[in-house]
């Protein structure tokens, strides 16, 4: 009995080594692939959004924009035109969550430098102060690769409407026209313009989330 078993070992090791890759080959490919969800502004949270928006639970996406980057070149909506962008507001001289904040998207331009569909778009919230020549200046200091990351500037009305009505990331500053209170929000856009995802743009393991969801975003236009 135990030479039956011997003779055959070599055979049932192989089967059930077959057996566990067609098992997990057809939980591959029955399996649902992750999809990210699409927000709207009535999944965000009132303060973050403009009043007018509210209420709004379908077909938001990202308004069109005319502003100047660091090079200063005209960046529009179409800059972006079929590709993932990861957008957020910032200012050179905020000495609190924006240097985490340019540090940590630093660390997603070294992981998405070389995909033609990735980009990024950071808008400054003190356009009076963040001049081309200012960003530009910031830009160096911090490794910004031009015509992979925007770092954009122009009409501060543009720049808050874009955070209150657009991105929702924003707090109004109601005794202050055209002031805002910027969060630490990254948030991810896809090339329909979009949200599907926000993230702590100071939490290491946001970012971590932020780059998985950018490669199954990818793979949702594949």
């Amino acid at each position: 009995m135990l030479q039956f078993f011997a003779k055959y070992k070599t055979l049932a090791l192989v089967l059930a080594i077959l057996s566990v890759i067609i098992i997990s080959a057809i939980y591959q490919v029955l399996a649902p692939k992750p999809k990210l969800r699409i927000y709207q502004p009535s999944d965000v949270a009132p303060e973050l959004v403009d009043t007018t928006l509210q209420h709004v639970k379908k077909y938001h996406e990202i308004a069109d924009f005319a502003l100047i980057n660091q090079e200063g070149d005209t960046v529009t909506q179409d800059t972006f035109k079929d590709r993932i962008y990861v957008a957020d507001f910032f200012f050179t001289t905020c000495a609190t969550i924006c240097p985490v904040m340019t540090e940590h998207m630093g660390q997603i331009q070294d992981k998405i430098k070389d995909d033609p569909r990735v980009l990024l778009l950071s808008h400054t919230v003190t356009p009076e102060i963040d001049t081309v020549a200012q960003l530009k200046k910031y830009a160096l200091s911090k490794g910004v690769i031009p015509g992979k990351w925007h770092l954009v500037t122009g009409d501060k009305k543009q720049i808050y409407d874009l955070a209150r009505k657009s991105y929702l990331v924003a707090k109004d500053q109601p005794y202050s026209p055209y002031d805002l209170v910027h969060t630490e929000n990254f948030v991810l856009i896809d090339p329909q313009r979009r949200i599907r995802g926000f993230y702590d743009g100071t939490d290491p393991r946001a970012i971590e989330t932020l780059i998985d969801d950018i490669a199954i975003l990818k793979k949702e236009g594949q």
